[in-house]
């Protein structure tokens, strides 16, 4: 006996029983891909307006499906579209009441289409519009970062490597070297959103259809800078998916890097920064307690973005062409991805413009550590002694500071000139922490002035974006 509920799905056709009820809430996308509804109605009105173009539809009937389709829009927008699972998907639920509100010509929509092309179109559209709105994020943040560098560029830090005290450095030339990772994550985005604008829809199931489409018409008309040149790759390719989620990754990690530096920086034994209330909780049981939980929290989720694009790398690893199913499973790593980095980003922006920078507590902190000790290497060599040579002069310099609880800048010019006769008086000029920082003065380099040429050049590339 036949059972005509399976008739119900637009593909229904073909089989002779219904989807098994936990089939069917399985296999189902309807929770998460509606998120894709503004841009699967786009793509269809221009899909629409493409097939009245080359005669397919007539002119009237392509105005009932472009008005029935900006009016779902509007439902949807204002909460009064209910969403069904027994119709699988954001398309297959969009297009069942579109031929709802217009009859039959509703029905002729799909043609020269399929779903996977569909979906692939859909996406590609999401993404694109998503990339446009995380680089005016990153933009935001670097923006905040070049103002704190002009603001502090004066102020002395201690640079470390290995987490060791190194040279004294500009704390506007920390916040630089942030800005300078961003940019790149800016330049990535870019150029992965060269990839994702190339359009898919034309290529139907997997081969092209038998109607006279007009694929550069439909392009144009979306936005697109070139259909898909391949059918089969058009529906099957998730590459840019897996190119935007490595781009999310490396941003992710640059972020947890810089949360990092502020978790420590806020501690009480660094105490560098003072980071707002209001980015910050405290302990349930330590009433002293003043948790940076924002930087903490943005540490903690790149382990997720980065394992989203695992999750990318695994689903698409054994697929065969061209469209499989499996490729349901790339929108919600996809989406929480999005999410997740935008979420980031926005908190970043928010919290540093207003932290509060420990000027006193910095400067004090680069003075341990015989911070200066490369410049006095340097001084040796600017009179005549070989690097190796002043190296090993300093190093003995070191030792006596160790033993002595001295720093360089704090012994007598006896003591140094017991280590090399060369040394003058001169040579305090070179071991005080702004005289330091003020010698690496060119290009890259450290210094003040350095600085502020950076933030000047910044500030003209992030203005020349808008």
């Amino acid at each position: 006996m036949t059972d005509d509920s399976s008739s119900t799905k637009p593909w229904g056709g073909r089989f002779t029983e219904s989807t098994d009820a936990f089939v069917e809430a399985f296999t189902a996308s309807i929770d998460f891909d509606q998120r894709l509804f503004s841009h699967d109605i786009k793509g269809s009105i221009a899909h629409a307006r493409m097939l009245a173009h080359v005669n397919i539809l007539t002119r009237a009937e392509c105005d009932s499906i472009v008005g029935g389709l900006e009016e779902i829009h509007v439902d949807i927008e204002r909460g009064e579209f209910v969403w069904s699972t027994e119709l699988e998907d954001v398309h297959m639920n969009i297009e069942a009441r579109l031929i709802e509100r217009i009859g039959e010509t509703g029905k002729k929509l799909h043609t020269g289409r399929s779903r996977n092309d569909q979906v692939a179109t859909d996406l590609r559209l999401y993404l694109r519009d998503e990339i446009d709105r995380l680089c005016g994020a990153l933009t935001r943040l670097q923006s905040a970062l070049v103002d704190i560098a002009d603001r502090e560029a004066d102020t002395i830090m201690p640079g470390f490597t290995h987490l060791q005290v190194a040279m004294p450095i500009s704390f506007g030339d920390d916040m630089l070297a942030w800005e300078a990772m961003l940019e790149r994550d800016h330049q990535r985005l870019q150029d992965c959103r060269k990839r994702v604008n190339i359009m898919p829809l034309g290529a139907a199931a997997l081969a092209g259809t038998s109607f006279p489409i007009d694929r550069e018409y439909t392009a144009r008309l979306l936005g697109f800078d070139a259909p898909a040149g391949n059918s089969l790759d058009a529906v099957s390719d998730r590459d840019f998916v897996i190119e935007f989620c490595a781009a999310a990754s490396v941003i992710m990690m640059h972020l947890s890097r810089f949360s990092e530096e502020l978790i420590l920086w806020s501690s009480a034994q660094f105490n560098f920064i003072e980071l707002p209330d209001r980015f910050c909780t405290g302990s349930s049981i330590m009433p002293q307690k003043k948790n940076p939980d924002v930087p903490e929290l943005v540490r903690g989720k790149s382990g997720r973005v980065v394992g989203h694009l695992l999750s990318l790398l695994m689903l698409m690893k054994s697929q065969p062409l061209a469209y499989n199913k499996d490729n349901q499973e790339d929108k919600e790593p996809l989406f929480d991805t999005v999410d997740t980095l935008k979420g980031s980003l926005r908190v970043f922006a928010d919290m540093m413009p207003v932290i509060e920078v420990q000027r006193e507590q910095m400067a004090a902190a680069a003075q341990q550590g015989f911070s200066t000790a490369t410049d006095l290497a340097d001084y040796l060599v600017r009179r005549g002694i070989a690097f190796r040579d002043a190296h090993e002069i300093v190093g003995r310099a070191v030792r006596l500071g160790i033993d002595t609880g001295k720093d360089l800048s704090e012994m007598t010019l006896d003591e140094l000139q017991g280590f090399s006769a060369v040394i003058g008086e001169d040579v305090f000029d070179v071991l005080t922490l702004q005289g330091s920082m003020a010698a690496r003065n060119h290009q890259g380099g450290t210094a003040p002035e350095q600085v502020r040429s950076a933030v000047a050049a910044a500030r003209q590339r992030l203005q020349d974006r808008q």
